[in-house]
């Protein structure tokens, strides 16, 4: 399969022959259990196609969470992995199933592609599946702000003007992952929590640090030049929300090791949420609500 096919191979198939219509859809919570209810939900840097993507998290946070918008805020679909050797668990195609059921019972969806699925940009201004492809957008939230919506990659000097490092750059964060998942299996035995390596090294090694504070400044500058209040992005792998001179900074994060989403309640308050345990959400101390 090539990677601009995907689109068409990823509609949602039709229930199975003898399915009964009010039966429960395996994509759908149990019976009984009550969903989660946002306004807005932002994802991104999911990377299905690698074996770092915790796609069972993900689809366990979809069944659990419904609103209004989700938007797909880049690198979905990891094309660079893909392009090296095919990797699609069942639980990947899930995932993507489960998102065009919500766009197919009325949730609005918009995927904003990143670098790593940059195949998409092809498509950007078409509609598949529901699903409006869009290079950014302005978010309005409940309460009156306006937000930029945007991977990043644009804003990163790597990806755009020396992409053989970006590659080279992806291929090692792959190795550690790797050495990650081993180190955290003999933890698991030990009965001790997850630990991630590639965020430990990212909050110690003194480029990486300004790397991410280069980045977070120049998106919000970016933000500011067009005078909007904030931006959503993801692109680094770290879920934040925090002011930067005055333009609100927000991260969603990814869903490879943080697992978090950035969540709009109906009163325009933002949050992160971290669904780090099957069915288990926890939500991080980090709000956003109107300004005073």
């Amino acid at each position: 399969m090539n990677l601009e096919d995907i689109p068409a191979a990823l509609r949602e198939s039709p229930p199975a022959t003898g399915q009964q219509p009010d039966a429960p859809h395996p994509l759908d919570p149990p019976p009984g259990v009550s969903a989660h209810r946002h306004r807005t939900l932002w994802i991104s840097d999911v990377h299905l196609g690698t074996s770092g993507c915790k796609a069972a998290y993900l689809l366990d946070f979809l069944k659990h969470n419904e609103c209004d918008t989700l938007y797909l805020v880049g690198d979905i679909i990891d094309g660079w992995q893909l392009r090296r050797g095919w990797y699609w668990h069942r639980s990947h195609n899930d995932v993507v199933q489960k998102v065009l059921r919500k766009a197919r019972k009325g949730t609005r969806v918009i995927f904003v592609p990143g670098n790593h699925d940059e195949f998409a940009r092809q498509f950007i201004g078409l509609s598949f599946g529901d699903i409006q492809v869009a290079e950014e957008m302005v978010h309005v939230t409940a309460d009156g702000r306006r937000l930029l919506v945007v991977h990043g990659d644009r804003f990163d000097g790597v990806v755009q003007h020396a992409k053989w490092l970006a590659f080279l750059g992806d291929a090692l964060y792959t190795a550690a992952l790797a050495l990650n998942h081993w180190f955290n299996r003999a933890r698991s035995r030990l009965g001790l929590k997850y630990w991630s390596l590639s965020q430990y090294l990212k909050q110690k090694v003194k480029n990486a640090v300004s790397f991410i504070s280069d980045f977070e400044q120049a998106v919000a500058r970016e933000a500011r030049r067009r005078g909007l209040d904030g931006v959503v992005c993801g692109h680094i792998h770290k879920a934040e929300i925090r002011e930067i001179d005055g333009v609100l900074y927000c991260n969603d994060g990814d869903w490879v090791e943080s697992l978090t989403a950035l969540a709009e309640a109906h009163d325009g308050t933002l949050s992160l949420i971290t669904w780090d345990r099957i069915g288990v959400p926890v939500a991080a101390p980090a709000l956003a609500g109107a300004p005073a």
